[in-house]
């Protein structure tokens, strides 16, 4: 190699080694090991694998062995989710700060796994609302394959519990992977009661503070965001509840804009392209049965 082309590798080499530039604050200021991508998708799919045997995962073909198949899933399970859990613990830590103990990424990687029977039920409720709610689903089981929409749940209440956990960054991972396979965007802070369903889904967002009762369905297209966003005193942002509220048994149909932190009562109905930014009372029937023209000032976004 010619010394001219090591000598314009070495300095792209050199500036790309620089991370005290205002511009690169996000760069890690540590060489440890950060949460792998591949690894937090093995992990969701272990966790699909324990939760639908025979769905996902080695064909289960005798009974009898599920439990050693379950016990053997659950033990790679639990030393994945471990040592992402440890790198997800020093992920926005520095050189300076003392590091997180495995002991505190074993005991929350445990818990977590005593929560999967939890995640299993609800995703029961889930499975069983959105075949009850549709007559093109021949049986649960073709509900559990192919419906983007349960895929996408199943990230949530997965990613969800981590976060509860204290778990940083990697419930946003996994809602993320969700969201790039089924177009489905569900931040791991929403809370989500039982026998909650998603007809199509493709294009619905249901933002970090969104509290969703029991009964509750989607329809494509509908988004639960925010209107305007509270800045503190450095103009940043403030992290406080600004999502919408759904009551049980609430409806909402394709490409419904709910905004803000407001209230729909239990029992309602929001009909499709409604876009509503103040609370319904309960057992409301919102439609829009044609334009409405008016003015809407300072949206910053969902």
């Amino acid at each position: 190699m010619k010394t001219e082309t090591v000598e314009v590798l070495q300095k792209s080499i050199s500036l790309l080694t620089q991370n005290n530039l205002p511009e690169y604050k996000y760069i890690p200021r540590h060489f440890k090991p950060l949460p792998s991508l591949l690894t937090l998708h093995e992990i969701v799919e272990l966790s699909r694998a324990i939760i639908f045997p025979g769905y996902f995962g080695e064909v289960i073909v005798n009974p009898h062995t599920l439990e050693f198949y379950l016990g053997v899933k659950i033990e790679r399970l639990y030393s994945l989710l471990k040592e992402q859990i440890l790198n997800g613990l020093r992920f926005e830590s520095t050189e300076n700060e003392s590091d997180h103990s495995d002991s505190l990424a074993s005991e929350t990687a445990l818990t977590f796994i005593t929560r999967i029977p939890e995640i299993k039920r609800l995703i029961s409720t889930d499975i069983k609302a959105t075949f009850d709610g549709d007559p093109a689903a021949n049986t649960y089981g073709e509900v559990i394959f192919c419906y983007p929409s349960i895929r996408a749940v199943f990230n949530h209440r997965i990613a969800h519990e981590l976060l509860n956990l204290g778990v940083p960054v990697i419930p946003r991972v996994i809602s993320e992977l969700a969201h790039s396979e089924t177009g489905i965007d569900i931040h791991p802070g929403a809370q989500i009661g039982e026998y909650f369903s998603i007809d199509h889904g493709t294009g619905v967002v249901i933002g970090e503070t969104c509290i969703i009762g029991n009964h509750v369905r989607l329809y494509q297209g509908v988004t639960l965001g925010a209107i305007r966003f509270r800045m503190d005193d450095n103009g940043l942002p403030l992290n406080i509840p600004r999502h919408p509220i759904l009551e049980d048994n609430v409806v909402v149909y394709a490409n419904a804009n709910i905004l803000g932190r407001i209230t729909i009562g239990r029992d309602s109905t929001i009909g499709g392209n409604v876009w509503l930014t103040n609370s319904v009372p309960p057992g409301s029937r919102i439609m829009q049965q044609k334009a409405v023209v008016s003015s809407f000032y300072d949206g910053l976004g969902i």
